[in-house]
């Protein structure tokens, strides 16, 4: 046990460098208003910051994402946590290995250090609190006893509100080289991949199976958002919820193979996703995870609707 100064203490693997989070991320779209309707019907605390948005999770402080306007959407940038005793040390690893630190992108305050991964994207490596789960985040499914009306009325049912970010998948036009690039300077782990189409990574000191993915593309671009929530009928009234608000094109209900959340995913108005996920595999801090290669067929769903044709677009690379 290991503990932030002033902080409480907390698990983590010892003897090794690496981020324990995925901060945040931020994106730029053309309208903020538009913006702030999606997330706000997709059940987030949606918060004016100056001239962006931040999203949080109801009851919680943490800003999971970050949104600015400009004239097309675009990824801008991810942030990762570490613990205050390893920043030091990664960032002397970063600077070893030749890659070139930068100054904060204008508006943006950080205890960190910024630099480009292997496709140009944008990395804030930070000191803050591991939001990551210590553990497997609790899931509910159960049957109620006979004698009992377990639905509510459609009327009278309550509002889907995620419990946490859970998971980034961006589009690389490398995924070895993603494999590569974040193994070696932020510590994360393969947990599965398809071959060079897509792979998942994990963080060292328990995480989800996933904190962060890639897919192949021609350029990088942010595919979607996962959202933790706490069941599977979640899922459906959270889909539900959103068709009410017009947002109807998306995919699910279905269950993963890597990974094996159940999901929904919601096509917001720029053709990136963000997804309602429950109960997906947890890698505890002392456990190593066999990581596998799997065809495509294995690799993506194990029940659910026909994927949309489009659903792999990466739509920033088009614009």
């Amino acid at each position: 046990m290991t503990a932030i100064t002033g902080k409480v203490a907390i698990s983590k693997r010892p003897g090794e460098l690496g981020i324990h989070s995925m901060d945040a991320f931020n994106v730029v779209v053309p309208d903020l208003r538009v913006a702030e309707d999606f997330y706000k019907s997709f059940g987030l605390d949606v918060r004016e910051e100056g001239n962006t948005l931040g999203l949080y999770t109801f009851g919680s402080n943490q800003r999971w994402a970050s949104i600015g306007e400009g004239a097309r959407k675009k990824l801008n940038f991810l942030s990762f946590a570490a613990f205050e005793e390893d920043f030091e040390p990664m960032r002397r690893r970063l600077e070893e290995g030749g890659i070139r630190l930068m100054d904060a992108p204008r508006g943006f305050d950080t205890n960190g250090v910024w630099f480009y991964d292997h496709n140009g994207v944008l990395i804030e490596l930070k000191i803050a609190q591991k939001s990551s789960p210590d553990e497997k985040t609790h899931f509910l499914m159960k049957s109620e006893p006979s004698g009992t009306a377990a639905a509510p009325q459609r009327s009278k049912v309550a509002v889907v509100r995620p419990r946490r970010l859970a998971h980034v998948l961006i589009f690389t036009a490398d995924v070895q080289g993603a494999i590569d690039f974040y193994s070696r300077y932020l510590g994360l782990r393969l947990s599965d991949r398809s071959g060079d189409g897509i792979c998942f990574m994990h963080g060292i000191h328990g995480s989800d199976h996933h904190l962060v993915a890639f897919a192949k593309s021609s350029a990088p671009g942010l595919h979607h958002c996962s959202w933790d929530v706490g069941s599977i009928d979640e899922i459906g009234r959270g889909a539900m919820q959103m068709a009410d608000k017009g947002f109807v094109k998306g995919w699910g209900l279905g269950r993963h193979v890597l990974g094996s959340n159940y999901f929904h995913y919601v096509r917001d108005p720029w053709g990136s996703y963000s997804e309602y996920s429950a109960d997906i595999d947890y890698i505890p801090v002392d456990h190593h995870w066999d990581a596998g290669d799997y065809p495509p067929q294995d690799s993506i769903y194990l029940w659910g609707p026909e994927i949309p044709a489009d659903f792999v677009t990466n739509h920033e690379a088009q614009s």
